[in-house]
């Protein structure tokens, strides 16, 4: 019997249909062994000796391995074929090493990168060993993570904050991030005015914009006021004669984007889908492992962690045959479009991300894939035929056009000519702030015939106020992009970056855009002054240089760990010994507070920049309160300072003799009526609102609050009621959605067993309780799940619930990160 290790259930069943009833496939569930949680675990002065444990939750499925491996003639380790694979192959023969059970000869590395007939048995006809030079550079990557982390994570700790971390990659990341904050925030606005004329020519209407005056040509701030613009104008719209100067007639040629590597994969997955990185890298894996088309499992797409360009010769000739069947001769190029990744570490032996065969097409596929796997195969199957199809073809026009003798316009325009590859596929683009002004985009902009000399008549003249836009912040597709041209990351690390940054609490995602939050700038402002070259932008890309080295075997990982360690193990005990906390939280006496007598002092803190009245060590406990939006820690002064302090703020009464106060709070600022409350809009400042736009917010609260009512029930509580999600019914405690009721014709009988149906699903859910506390294990849509009624953590496969301890659901909360949404109610109770 042949045993065959892989790292995930749903790619064993794909290899099944392949191998035949001598195979035996068991899944390790991703990675098996990892350092131990605690110092020590990686030490140098051992030549860095490395202190691995099995993780908990794989104990029981590395005993199902070795007790197979027992019965088995052959063991195959057919992890990923990237470095992350490579480790859990190799961890897996250190444990059975460690087990005085391993026969090197009986164990076979196999690697394919598509999970098809051919390729896997072609991978199992042609096993190797594992790759030590990958393991050597996975080792390197793994032992750098946990020194940075556990020698700067403290050093962060005592400074700043408790809670925080530092990383080799993460940090840079966050540093792009704020530096653009910085960049948008010293932005100062420049106005300038742009000029357009509409011109007509036998009826038919076009747009130019002023190129020159009086022979110079007109850079975009050129005309900077209202009144120069408007003089122009006027004088524009009498000059005569109109007439063209010069017609420059071009034809343009648009080629086909290369096909995906997983950088550009998450860009255009987030551009035109909406998906994070990680969620593109979640459905890419189902998609390489294998979905069921009605035949069993079939892998759809090639592995979904590359960064090479390259397509095997088989599958451009399958390419070119269907491209010529369904597009015609046309759209079929003479030559092969051969793609090449300009990045020196680029793995040109590995293939570009694309359908394992271009016969699955789609739509036609579309009923056996869930939406998002369907989403995103078609992404892939349509940029891998563009990627082969015919070059667009533009017809372009520009003309120059005199009006008097002192100025000149321009028009633009572009026709598509020969759509090729754009029939199939369209590029998304990141310039989602674009600016006003000469030379606007032309594409697909029609110019009427024009003739040299020919007159004109000129309709009107409009001149447009623009000012420049500060820097956009970066998209999850710009940031990747960024990282990728710095050289920071790898293919594999990207959505881990993003995720981590925001899991820490670093940054958030405003509107799909990242903004840091103000703990964010104080780690990413200590590292930059304190350790500015572990956050160098060339140091990180020159220190990945150096580990895509050791993976190809031009340098030894331990020179490299040596070089790296002890330049930084002083640089932190420095640091330690040289930087104090209050230099760290730039702390700024404003003055004395009139009222209290004590000195007023604004500084910087782990939620952001905020003002203290008092000493930690008075009598009476400090006051504290959060800067506003506007306000900065560098410029605010006393006055604006002791402003602060006047919230709550007595606004009056209302009609029914109801204090109305402006407050701030958890949720940000509100105001409070009685023993109701209802949030201001970002519109509504509390410091200065008044009682009659408060009296005005209060109404339309109220007014809300009664259309959001469907249906009272006389002497009960129970209402039904208008939802984000639809009408509901609710009793004040509980909330049941209405599914197959009528909201106006329900009765309160009728409501009452909808909410305790729901009630006794909600019991049926519970697997087990643990006397004396909040923890259950419970069923949900996913799968078993852990909760203590904040967290929820989902169960591993092969973990029977029914078996869990309380103290091993403890853990598995307290390993779990917490929930976003959390984290910013944190922050705002802690503003």
């Amino acid at each position: 019997m042949n045993l065959v290790v892989v790292e995930s259930p749903a790619k064993s069943k794909t290899l099944k249909k392949f191998l035949g009833k001598d195979y035996q496939i068991i899944a390790s569930y991703g990675h098996i062994r990892d350092l131990i949680p605690k110092g020590g675990a990686v030490d140098p002065d051992k030549s860095f000796a490395m202190h691995y444990r099995v993780l908990e939750d794989r104990k029981r499925q590395v005993n199902a391995i070795i007790a197979k491996f027992k019965q088995a003639d052959r063991l195959y380790l057919a992890t990923d074929p990237d470095r992350e694979g490579e480790a859990i192959s190799w961890h897996l023969c250190e444990i059975l090493r460690e087990k005085k059970i391993l026969k090197e000869e009986r164990v076979h590395r196999v690697v394919f990168f598509e999970i098809t007939k051919g390729a896997v048995l072609e991978a199992f006809a042609h096993p190797r060993h594992i790759s030590t030079t990958l393991i050597d550079a996975q080792q390197a990557r793994r032992a750098l993570d946990y020194l940075i982390g556990f020698t700067l994570s403290p050093l962060l700790c005592k400074k700043v904050g408790g809670g925080l971390s530092a990383g080799r990659v993460q940090s840079p990341a966050l540093r792009l991030i704020v530096d653009r904050e910085d960049e948008i925030e010293a932005f100062v606005k420049r106005e300038y005015w742009s000029i357009t004329a509409q011109l007509d020519k036998d009826g038919e209407k076009f747009n130019a914009y002023l190129y020159k005056k009086q022979g110079v040509k007109l850079d975009r701030f050129a005309i900077s006021t209202e009144k120069s613009a408007h003089e122009i104008r006027a004088a524009l719209q009498v000059a005569k004669p109109v007439q063209v100067l010069k017609v420059d007639k071009k034809e343009r040629k648009r080629r086909p984007p290369p096909p995906f590597m997983t950088s550009t994969l998450q860009q255009e997955a987030a551009r035109k889908l909406g998906f994070s990185a990680k969620r593109t890298m979640m459905v890419a894996q189902q998609l390489y492992e294998g979905v069921d088309l009605g035949a069993g499992q079939v892998g759809l797409i090639t592995y979904m962690r590359t960064d090479s360009l390259v397509l095997s010769s088989l599958i451009v000739k399958e390419i070119r045959d269907y491209i010529l069947r369904t597009y015609g001769q046309d759209n079929l190029p003479r030559e092969i479009q051969v793609y090449k990744n300009r990045s020196k570490n680029a793995q040109e032996a590995h293939e570009a991300i694309r359908p394992t065969s271009i016969s699955n097409v789609a739509e036609k596929i579309k009923s056996h894939l869930s939406a998002e796997q369907f989403r995103l195969y078609e992404l892939i199957w349509k940029r891998t035929l563009a990627c082969q199809m015919m070059y667009a073809n533009y017809d372009t026009v520009s003309a120059d056009i005199a009006c008097g003798n002192d100025f000149i316009l321009r028009a633009s325009g572009s026709t598509l000519k020969h759509p090729g590859f754009l029939t199939v596929y369209q590029e998304g683009s990141d310039n989602d702030e674009v600016e006003a002004g000469a030379g606007d985009n032309a594409e697909n902009k029609r110019l009427p015939e024009l003739q040299v000399d020919e007159l004109l008549t000129l309709d009107k003249v409009t001149a447009e106020q623009n000012f420049t836009k500060p820097p956009p912040r970066y998209t999850e597709a710009s940031l990747i992009k960024t990282l990728e041209q710095h050289g920071i990351g790898r293919p594999s690390t990207y959505a881990a970056i993003l995720s981590t940054i925001q899991a820490r609490n670093y940054v958030e995602l405003e509107k799909k855009h990242f903004k840091p939050t103000p703990t964010g700038r104080m780690v990413s402002r200590f590292l930059a002054d304190n350790f500015t070259r572990y956050v160098d932008y060339a140091f990180t890309a020159h220190l990945e240089d150096e580990l895509d080295e050791v993976s190809r075997g031009e340098l030894d990982w331990r020179q490299l760990m040596e070089k790296f360690w002890q330049p930084f193990k002083s640089l932190v005990q420095e640091k330690d010994e040289a930087v104090s906390r209050s230099e760290v939280m730039t702390a700024r006496i404003l003055g004395t507070d009139p009222k209290s007598g004590k000195e007023v002092s604004v500084r910087f803190g782990r939620y952001g920049p905020f003002v203290q009245i008092g000493h930690r060590d008075d009598e009476e406990k400090p006051r504290f309160a959060s800067l506003r939006a506007q306000q900065k820690i560098d410029t605010i002064n006393l006055e604006e300072a002791l402003q602060l302090f006047t919230l709550p703020r007595a606004l009056g009464e209302t009609d029914r003799g109801e204090p109305v106060q402006a407050c701030s709070g958890r949720w940000g600022p509100y105001l409070k009526y009685g023993d109701n409350s209802v949030s201001l809009a970002s519109d509504d400042d509390p410091y200065t609102i008044t009682l009659e736009r408060a009296l005005a917010v209060i109404a339309e609260k109220k007014k809300l609050g009664a259309e959001k009512i469907i249906k009272n029930f006389e002497g009960s509580t129970v209402q039904v009621l208008k939802g984000r999600w639809g009408p509901y019914v609710s009793d004040g405690k509980k909330n049941v959605a209405l599914r197959d009721d009528d909201p106006h014709t329900i009765t309160l009988e009728r409501a009452l067993a909808v909410i305790a149906e729901k009630k006794k699903l909600d019991a049926e859910k519970i697997i087990k309780n643990f006397e004396g506390s909040t923890v259950q294990v419970l069923k949900g849509r996913w799968g078993p799940y852990v909760s203590d009624g904040k967290k929820n953590v989902k169960i591993a496969s092969g973990q029977d619930p029914k078996l869990l301890t309380l103290e091993m659901c403890q853990n598995m909360i307290a390993k779990a990160p917490a929930k976003k949404g959390r984290r910013k109610s944190a922050k705002k109770k802690n503003a």
